[in-house]
């Protein structure tokens, strides 16, 4: 054999070689809800980053339940590269164990963003121990603030319930309900109807909160046409529909919300929630948590657009959680297409992007706990 040919046999054998070793990376076939084709695309705004005060008189805090980096990314790739949430300078990430877990259920991680409190999964506005813990909301509302929470699942669901009601099981539904009746929250909107007036002690809660003042809709065009006074929007029997399903609108109701909370001269706080971002997690949806990405920013630009406009109010953009281990497999920002992977049909225990804009925003740079989240907040108002 001459030394040509020898050359040409090893090179063969070592290429051999190498394709066997990269077996591994063969493509597997991928399902179809994993694939975002790409859509629709709206226009990204950016706002000014001057503000009146060094502190703020209204807080508006955005949880993106389920809300990891790869959930933002998606969002990005999937917008042509731009989200309302690059308008955010000030940004660091939170650390969401619970008291008794590494991963933390909503109701925990909902709990430690409202009171600064770590709890078990499952508590709701309680601590370890099973003891009522003061909430943000509570505090703004002893203030005379006006307060408000508005979410895309039941507002019974473990995330804005942590914010007004103290119960020992995320579960206890109809009990959560009737702990909205304890309070004086302004606005309400999201899904939850039957827990306020299909219940088992056969009370109507729709019919106390007329008679307490409220305007109790179900409807989101009647809902968008409050301009004042107290309102329950209930747009759901249990949770909203998928977007783009839902007759809820999230950006809508965020305006609507912080129209009627601003005529407070003291001052507001709000929570607002999109929720499904968690559910196509735990589907392992591509589709899913994009078209909820997608959303929960477009109602971070209606809050940025009121922000901008007052020059007094602080906007904490969070999750409790991350949910499904999502990666990004693959992507193209041209056609806004984007494939996901996922290791988990639950939360995982990575830390959480933490996004700030307004007075104050710099105290939430860096990594910091999910508790110390509320706390800033709480400081920053002077509670």
């Amino acid at each position: 054999m001459n030394l040509k040919l020898l050359v040409i046999v090893a090179f063969l054998i070592g290429w051999q070689q190498l394709y066997s070793q990269e077996d591994y990376k063969t493509a597997v076939k991928i399902d179809s809800t994993r694939i975002y084709r790409g859509g629709p695309k709206y226009e990204v705004k950016t706002f000014p980053q001057k503000f009146k005060a060094k502190k703020p008189k209204n807080v508006i805090l955005m949880i993106g339940d389920g809300m990891g980096v790869s959930q933002v990314s998606a969002g990005i790739t999937v917008n042509g590269g731009h989200l309302y949430l690059e308008n955010f300078k000030h940004v660091g990430f939170s650390k969401t164990q619970s008291s008794d877990n590494y991963i933390t259920d909503s109701a925990a991680g909902g709990t430690a963003l409202s009171s600064g409190v770590k709890t078990y999964n499952g508590a709701i506005g309680v601590n370890a121990d099973k003891a009522p813990v003061k909430t943000i909301l509570e505090m703004a509302e002893e203030k005379g603030m006006a307060t408000g929470l508005v979410s895309t699942s039941a507002i019974t669901h473990a995330t804005p319930a942590s914010f007004i009601a103290h119960r020992g099981s995320r579960n206890s539904y109809e009990d959560i309900a009737s702990d909205f009746m304890k309070t004086d929250i302004d606005v309400f909107i999201g899904g939850g109807y039957k827990h306020f007036a299909q219940r088992k002690d056969k009370r109507d809660l729709t019919k106390e909160l007329q008679d307490k003042g409220y305007q109790v809709l179900r409807n989101m065009d009647d809902i968008a046409k409050v301009k004042s006074g107290k309102l329950a929007g209930l747009t759901a029997d249990e949770h909203n529909e998928v977007y783009p399903l839902r007759k809820m609108s999230l950006p809508l109701s965020t305006k609507t919300a912080l129209n009627i909370l601003s005529q407070n001269k003291k001052g507001f706080f709000i929570m607002i929630e999109g929720s499904q971002i968690d559910f196509g997690g735990h589907a392992n949806n591509t589709i899913y948590v994009v078209n909820e990405m997608l959303d929960f920013d477009e109602a971070i630009g209606k809050a940025l657009e009121f922000a901008a406009n007052d020059g007094e109010t602080l906007i904490v953009v969070t999750a409790d959680h991350e949910t499904g281990g999502m990666a990004l497999a693959a992507g193209n920002m041209k056609i806004g297409m984007v494939i996901g992977a996922f290791t988990s049909g639950d939360h995982t225990g990575v830390m959480v992007p933490v996004f700030a804009y307004g007075p104050g925003a710099e105290n939430f740079s860096g990594i910091q706990e999910n508790t110390d989240i509320a706390k800033k907040m709480m400081q920053l108002l002077g509670f």
